[in-house]
């Protein structure tokens, strides 16, 4: 065989590896990217869950609270703030995220007030709708606080992959960037005040 064949053949091996380990590691690029994009669905699934219980809530309450209406109006101005936001989790910002984040953050102070209505009207605390709504809306914060931290854990893995050496070559060529966390709002860094 001639030596012209032979680099010929060393080339074309090498060619064909390197268009492979691309092809794989756009690939791999592509699967993290799909992950955070489907982290980022579950938060807002959890957050929608818990608007489409707020109102069922509201009405339980104004039934026996007829005097809490200014609590009551809080709660639905928070809940149409927060659903009024959309993002993009592809061109997500961090400025986005915290904004999204200080409205869900509205929600929840206001639930909070409209669940301490409860100790003022006894019947309502016995009330087995309130205490059922009360609990699907516990429940559904838990939920809230798993799928952030999810999204939190995958857009992590996406950034380490697109940003590690010879992946960042790559993610550059193709336009993969890195994504924004989901981050706490300032105030919840505060212990909430409970006053009676």
């Amino acid at each position: 065989m001639k030596t012209s064949n032979v680099v010929l053949i060393i080339i074309a091996v090498l060619f064909l590896m390197g268009g492979c380990s691309i092809s794989t590691s756009y690939n791999s690029m592509v699967n993290s990217q799909e992950a955070t994009n489907s982290s980022w669905a579950d938060v807002e699934s959890n957050y929608q869950r818990r608007a489409d219980l707020i109102p069922n809530l509201v009405s339980v309450v104004q039934g026996y609270a007829k005097h809490e209406s200014g609590t009551l109006t809080a709660v639905i101005e928070a809940r149409a703030k927060a659903t009024a936001i959309n993002i993009d989790p592809s061109k997500a910002t961090p400025a986005q995220l915290k904004a999204f984040a200080s409205a869900q953050g509205e929600i929840s102070a206001a639930l909070g007030k409209l669940m301490m209505i409860k100790e003022a009207y006894p019947e309502l605390k016995a009330n087995q709708n309130f205490r059922d709504l009360q609990s699907q809306l516990e429940g559904t914060e838990n939920r809230i606080n798993v799928a952030r931290n999810r999204f939190n854990d995958t857009t992590k893995e996406y950034n380490q992959l697109i940003r590690s050496f010879p992946k960042n070559i790559i993610a550059n060529m193709f336009g993969f960037e890195k994504r924004a966390y989901f981050e706490a709002d300032a105030n919840a860094k505060e212990a909430p005040k409970v006053k009676f």
